[in-house]
Formats: structure tokens, sequence, C-alpha cells
């Protein structure tokens, strides 16, 4: 085997493994949420507020993240962040108080935000690497993480958020700090910076503010989905008489057909570019959320938000690969932008269809996909990932 593969390889699975946990932290907190509430008898505005809380720690600590994130520093932030994840998540399940989960939350939101932003920035370093598309299966191991996440918490439905917030906290740090020697890796020559010698043979622009902008408000639109997808999915099922399972079913198919999208979404990209597969899902994804709105059916309604998980599943991969080429910061920029879309949608949502119906509120979310679909030949142009040059084959002499 040549040696330089394997580094190259190691490297995509420790990133692998990080975007892995990001995505079972996430599912564990987030579908405990009402034994948190229990716990610390908060009201729905207190719980409201440690929500707030964790998605102002987040945006402060992406762009902290997107500051510090320098190529020799993102093992150490890498380790740090993810550690103190995995600290502040036993730390939640302690707290049983409303000023305790505040400053816990609020610790959490930027730990996971630190984190986000160095491992999308390994991600298009790592990917620079391979010189071919590979963003999506980072991102993919993030929705199967999901997945797990929330598959565990169904099966602990018996245990105390406490004790599983605990553990899986525990468990996770374990692993980090198992995989640190590792880690540490990143910045050496396995991971080249391709992506600055092809811009400039190229003679490529670098990526201006207006780019920038463009990229974070796609990003917003397209997370905005997500989020409704998540608030809003089993509501709508609901809405059409389904039964509480089947209208639980409608966000785990979301995320399972958004899962599949993505570890197919790295070939796709490399065979017809990130524009075209972008654009395409994004309209796939608009037609089929509006085929199950206005078909009024709960098979239909199912297979709709399906469709859109899947059509919608390589656009925050390929726009992370886009704001690769202004660094780490653009990456935090980027990605902040993008979780306003992504905390802000559901509420926008709601108030939408107290004014109108929950069926003319759905079309937000289609309408943006469109949108996206549009504008992703100019945003994503020349995007491709930078092959690597050829080496020279050693002497068998």
């Amino acid at each position: 085997m040549n040696s330089t593969v394997t580094p190259a390889l190691r490297s995509r699975g420790l990133l692998t493994g990080y975007f892995l946990g990001l995505g079972v932290v996430m599912a564990v907190w987030g579908s405990r949420m009402p034994a948190v509430q229990k716990a610390a008898h908060l009201s729905t505005a207190d719980l409201a507020f440690v929500l707030m809380a964790a998605a102002f720690g987040m945006v402060a600590g992406l762009q902290a993240g997107g500051r510090l994130a320098q190529p020799e520093r993102l093992p150490l932030l890498l380790t740090c962040g993810a550690t103190g994840l995995a600290g502040c998540l036993a730390f939640l399940g302690q707290c049983h108080t409303l000023p305790g989960l505040l400053a816990a939350a609020l610790a959490f939101g930027g730990a996971h935000g630190v984190v986000d932003v160095a491992a999308n920035a390994a991600a298009v370093r790592c990917q620079n690497g391979y010189g071919r598309p590979i963003m999506s299966g980072f991102h993919a191991a993030y929705s199967l993480g999901a997945l797990g996440g929330a598959a565990l918490t169904a099966a602990t439905a018996g245990a105390t958020h406490t004790s599983l917030f605990a553990v899986t906290g525990l468990a996770l740090g374990v692993a980090v700090l198992a995989a640190a020697p590792v880690t540490q890796t990143l910045s050496g020559a396995d991971q080249p910076t391709t992506s600055t010698r092809c811009a400039a043979d190229e003679g490529q622009p670098p990526l201006s503010a207006a780019k920038l902008w463009l990229l974070g408000a796609l990003a917003a639109g397209t997370l905005l989905g997500e989020g409704v997808a998540a608030d809003w999915a089993a509501v709508h099922l609901h809405s059409l008489q389904a039964t509480a399972a089947v209208s639980a079913t409608a966000f785990a198919l979301y995320s399972a057909a958004m899962a599949l999208g993505r570890l197919t979404g790295d070939r796709l990209t490399a065979a017809f570019g990130a524009p075209v597969v972008v654009r395409v899902g994004a309209l796939l994804a608009a037609g089929g959320l509006v085929t199950g709105i206005l078909a009024g059916t709960v098979p239909l309604a199912l297979v709709g938000w399906g469709v859109f998980g899947v059509g919608l599943s390589s656009t925050v991969p390929s726009l992370i690969t886009a704001a690769g080429a202004g660094g780490p910061g653009a990456v935090a920029t980027v990605t902040a932008i993008g979780y306003v879309g992504l905390l802000a949608g559901p509420a926008l949502v709601g108030a939408i269809a107290s004014a109108t119906s929950l069926s003319t509120a759905m079309l937000l979310p289609a309408l943006l996909a469109v949108a996206v679909g549009a504008l992703s030949h100019r945003s994503l142009e020349n995007t491709t990932p930078c092959p690597t040059p050829p080496r020279t084959p050693a002497s068998t002499a």
C-alpha cells in the first residue's frame, strides 16, 4: 500500500468519528428536552430561555472557532472543544434549576460551535488532500449519529436523563481523549493545503464578501427547511389525521432520506459537479414537499418529507466546501448564518400558520428550496476540490 494514502484515510476516519459524535450528542440532548423541563420545573418560557442560551452560545462558539481555527490549532480545538462538549452534556443532566441550566446550555452551545467549525475546517483540508468530494460523507456521519442518538434515547426510555447524559458524555470524552494522539496529526503533511495552490494556478478570485453572504443565505434557507422538518413534520402528519406513531415517523423518514442522500452525494458531486447536484436536488426537494402538502394524504405526505430530505442532503456540504476557499473564518460565518435559519425557521412557520394555515406555511421551505436551486450555479461555481498532483513513482532499482 502506498504510504501516502494511509494518513489521509486515518484523518478521514477520525473526522468521520467527530461528525458522528456531534450527531449523537445533539440527538440525545434534544430528545430528552421534556425530561429536562420536568426535572427543573420549567415553564414553556423558561425552556425557551434555555434553548436561546444554547443557540447564543453556539453562535458565539462558531465565531470564536472561526477566529482560532488556523491549521496548526485544529487538533487542539477539536480535542478541547469535544471534551468540553462531553463535560457540558454530563453537567446539563445534573442541573435542576433555571440558572444552572442557562449557564450549562450556554457553555454547551459554545463548545458545539467550536467543534463544528474545527471539524468542518479540517474536513475541507482533508477533502482538498483527497482531491475529490468527500464532504457529504462527513455530514452523512452526522445524520447517522443523530439517528443513532435518537435510537439510543428510545432504547433507554426507562433511564433518567441524568444518567443518560452522564454516560453519553463520559463515553464521548473517553473516545476523544483516546483519539487525541491521532488528532494531533491533522495539521501534518497528510493534510495538504492544495486549495490555495489551485486557486492561484487557475486565477480564481478570492472569496468575496458578497459571495460569502450569498453562501450564508443559502445555508440559512436550507437549514430553515431542516428546522421545519424537525419541529413541524409530525404536526403536519397529525393534521392529516395520522396516528401518533405514524406522525412520529415523518421526521425519522426525512432524516433517513437525508443520510442516504449524503452517502451518495460525493459520487454525484464528483460526476456532475456541485452546482448541478444542488440545483437538481433543491428542485426535487421543493417538488416533493409541495406534492405532499397539496395531496393532503398521509402516504404522499410521508413520501414528500422523504423526498425533501434526500433533495436537500448535498446542499450544506457543498456550501461548506465553497466557503472553505475563504478559510475557517468563512466556514464559521456561513455556518453561523445558516443556524439563524435553523433556529428561526420553526417559529416563522408557526407565525405564518397562525395567520393563514399550516399548509400555506409549509410552502415556505419549498419556496426557499427553489431559490437555493436557482442561485446554486452562481454560488457554487469553481468549488470542486483541487486534485492532489500525482507523485513520481519511486524507483524500484
